[in-house]
């Protein structure tokens, strides 16, 4: 199994919680209550669409073909009291 990165872009929702969606991986939407959860249901469905799109024989989009990049910078969450 071979790891690729996405680009998730996170919206705060006004009624509480984040959504994210993808370029990289068309038809993703994940909704969680937290940032953590968010990512984590994100790649839950990532996994799950890349299944469907084998399954069906359509070719991956083009960013999960590209590999990985050699160099990586990520914000990441951090709760602060």
């Amino acid at each position: 199994m071979s790891e690729t990165l996405i680009k998730l872009h996170i919206e705060t929702l006004p009624e509480g919680g984040y959504v994210a969606t993808s370029h990289d991986v068309p038809g993703l939407v994940a909704q969680g209550r937290t940032l953590a959860e968010t990512i984590e249901i994100a790649q839950d469905v990532a996994r799950k669409l890349i299944e469907s799109y084998r399954e069906h024989g359509d070719a991956l989009p083009p960013a999960l073909q590209a590999g990985t990049p050699e160099h990586l910078e990520l914000q990441v969450p951090l709760a602060v009291a």
